[in-house]
């Protein structure tokens, strides 16, 4: 179970190695997404709180990355926040997510991606529930809910 000492050892030490990695062109990227998951997945946006599809979804399933589909959090480990965005305790998988310091708009927060396709998500916080205490908060718009799992 990764804790937020993981978090911030892979922000200054380096991200684990995804399994594949998908790499197109900005046009390939534009033709495949709609604006506004291009806006938000490869431009670093942000869609408005409690906007999203998925804030209030919890069938279950698994979340995958709406740009290479490569799986990023299950159903199981989302919880209801009060945020305004899809939030989850823990990745898939310890390789699934990759982190980066963000320290833009006067704050200094670890911005979260798809650790293969380097597609922003959002951004992982210290202050979720027990065991791990991470909060992942997640933009829908990032997302795709695969409800075959």
């Amino acid at each position: 179970m990764l804790t937020w000492k993981d978090i911030i050892s892979f922000t200054v030490n380096g991200n684990p190695t995804p399994d594949t990695r998908v790499e197109k062109s900005d046009e390939q990227w534009k033709a495949q997404l709609t604006q506004d998951q291009y806006r938000i997945t490869r431009l670093k946006g942000t869609e408005a709180p409690h906007s999203g599809a998925l804030c209030s979804a919890f069938e279950a399933g698994q979340y995958n990355c709406v740009c290479c589909d490569s799986p990023l959090f299950d159903s199981t480990i989302k919880f209801s926040s009060g945020s305004g965005w899809p939030s989850f305790t823990q990745p898939i998988q310890t390789n699934a997510v990759k982190y980066e310091k963000d320290s833009s708009f006067g704050m200094i927060r670890v911005e979260i991606m798809c650790n293969t396709c380097d597609a922003h998500l959002g951004h992982v916080f210290p202050d979720g529930p027990e065991p791990s205490g991470l909060r992942y908060c997640v933009n829908s718009e990032s997302l795709i809910l695969n409800k075959e799992g």
